[in-house]
């Protein structure tokens, strides 16, 4: 923690948070809001629906790739550089996928997109740490995931919109506007968070001996497989969106924003009970309780899927009460995840990313293609994601430690 972090930012906590959620929404809002356009940009650029799936894997490939240097950039040379720099790359990128003439251009510059707009999501993560003690922490990384669900919410909505009365092209140019009024906030609001006696050498063989300490450790990746893969679980039918909701539950791009708002209300109401039971409850109960949540949840959804014909009218409440869950225990166990490497707090978070965003790519590239035309696959691949994050945490548990509440 920062020792002069009590200095630095004067405004309410809560406003600092809001701005941390603005920076950790720009990947996935850059993902909800072109996806009601899905067919219309395959007709305009003649793309097969293998060659639209790439647009999301390139760009969650992108992702994880780049995670992996944010963290440790943002160690050596502060937080607030790397902040503003990863947005301005992803306007221009913007601007690029607007122009996209080919499938080809479009697929590169989504690529871009992913590879910079991961830095506000690593770095804002190190910047709470930064700033607040574990309890404090844990308080504001739920307000984080609270402001942080609002973006997405609305993102299919105005993508929709903007899709119906204008075409494809302006949702990107309005991401790029998006990047710009985020870069020039960040500029005048957002305070260099890094103490400089934090500041880590920026020389291959130190990166790379952090990296290896952090890699080699089971535990480590054992926790960040027990908050990134369960994600999936719902992830998956937001990759699924154009299938799930188009074909299966017959809603139009325009009624997509049911199963965003839904689900997005179950990530606010979870964070909002973390960021409430933060210093009451031990951190191994409440992420328990998110686990149980998860997994009541997951069957349930399976069987009623094996039972009934999918409605939207309960099809998509399952999803929802998953979110709540992973919402209730994810910002405890990225805590700890953090904690695990207290002087490289950007390199630690560069690699959670990482693995969850890879997991991500593997989604979006393998498995959504192959499941997202059977619900009752969908709902078995959701169990199975949990299944992976229960068995990670289950192992990992006993080996680590929690703050007192």
């Amino acid at each position: 923690m920062n020792p002069d972090a009590d200095k630095l930012w004067r405004h309410p906590r809560w406003a600092l948070a809001a701005l941390l959620a603005c920076l950790g929404m720009l990947g996935p809002f850059s993902i909800d809001t072109y996806l009601p356009a899905f067919t219309g940009i395959a007709r305009s650029l003649g793309a097969t629906p293998v060659q639209m799936q790439q647009t999301l894997s390139a760009y969650l490939f992108g992702f994880a790739a780049m995670n992996l240097f944010h963290g440790a950039l943002a160690d050596s040379f502060g937080r607030r550089p790397v902040v503003l720099a990863g947005i301005g790359v992803f306007t221009l990128a913007s601007v690029g996928c607007a122009l996209s003439p080919t499938i080809g251009w479009l697929v590169a510059f989504r690529a871009l997109q992913g590879m910079s707009a991961g830095a506000g999501m690593v770095v804002s993560r190190a910047i709470i740490r930064d700033m607040f003690p574990p309890a404090d922490a844990q308080r504001v990384m739920s307000q984080v995931t609270i402001y942080f669900g609002v973006a997405p919410a609305i993102a299919p909505v105005i993508g929709g919109w903007l899709f119906v009365h204008a075409d494809w092209h302006v949702i990107f140019w309005f991401l790029a506007a998006v990047g710009a009024a985020l870069w020039w906030a960040n500029w005048r609001w957002l305070p260099e968070t890094l103490h400089a006696s934090q500041r880590q050498p920026f020389a291959v063989a130190p990166l790379l001996r952090g990296y290896w300490q952090l890699g080699a450790s089971a535990r480590f990746l054992t926790l960040a497989l027990a908050s990134g893969v369960p994600f999936n679980g719902m992830f998956l039918y937001v990759l699924s969106a154009p299938v799930f909701l188009g074909e299966h539950l017959r809603l139009g791009p325009t009624q997509f924003f049911w199963f965003f708002l839904l689900t997005i209300a179950g990530i606010m109401g979870g964070a909002w009970l973390s960021g409430r039971l933060a210093g009451r409850i031990k951190p191994r109960h409440q992420i328990r309780h998110g686990f149980v949540i998860m997994l009541v949840v997951s069957l349930a959804n399976v069987a009623l899927n094996l039972l009934f014909e999918p409605q939207a009218w309960w099809a998509l409440l399952p999803i929802a009460l998953f979110s709540f869950g992973w919402a209730l225990m994810v910002p405890v166990v990225t805590l700890i995840v953090l904690d695990q490497a207290p002087e490289r707090r950007g390199m630690a978070s560069s690699l959670q990313s990482f693995v969850g965003s890879a997991a991500n790519g593997l989604v979006a590239g393998a498995i959504a293609p192959l499941v997202m035309h059977s619900t009752v696959a969908l709902a078995l691949t959701s169990l199975a994601f949990l299944a992976i994050g229960i068995a990670a945490w289950a192992w990992v548990k006993p080996q680590v430690g929690y703050p007192a509440p």
